[in-house]
C-alpha cells in the first residue's frame, strides 16, 4: 500500500500526531517499509503551499492520503481528489464542511453486497 501524508506544519510540531498515527497503523497490521510505504510532505507553517503539495501528492500513485495541520490541509486534499480515500486528522470534518456525514462522506459510494 502507498500513503501520501501532508500536513501544514513542520516534522517537529507534527511528532505526536504522527507517532500516534504510526502506532495506529502498526496495530492495524501495517508497518512503514514493510507492507506500506509512507511519503511525507511538509508546508512547514507555509498555507499557500498546500494546494500544490495535495496536487503532487495525488498526481502520484497513491492509495490513501493522510491530511493533518488544520483545516487548511484538510481542504487542500480534498480539492485534489475525489477518488483517493483521504484520512483527515482532525476533530469533526462534518462541522468543518469537508464530508456530508461519518457514514457516508461526499464522494464516496455504496458498494452493493
Amino acid at each position: 500500500m502507498i500513503l501520501r501524508f501532508m500536513s501544514a506544519r513542520s516534522p517537529d510540531d507534527t511528532e505526536q500526531v504522527l507517532q500516534a498515527f504510526l502506532k495506529g497503523l502498526g496495530e492495524a497490521g501495517f508497518f512503514d517499509g514493510q507492507n506500506v510505504t509512507i511519503e511525507y510532505r511538509w508546508a512547514r507553517g507555509n498555507y499557500s503551499r498546500l494546494a500544490v503539495i495535495a496536487s503532487e501528492l495525488v498526481q502520484r500513485r497513491v492509495n490513501v492520503l493522510v491530511a493533518t495541520g488544520g483545516e487548511a490541509s484538510d481542504a487542500a486534499a480534498k480539492q485534489a481528489t475525489s477518488t483517493i480515500p483521504i484520512v483527515f486528522v482532525m476533530g469533526d470534518p462534518v462541522r468543518a464542511g469537508l464530508v456530508e456525514s461519518l457514514n457516508r462522506p461526499a464522494g464516496m459510494r455504496q458498494v452493493p453486497t
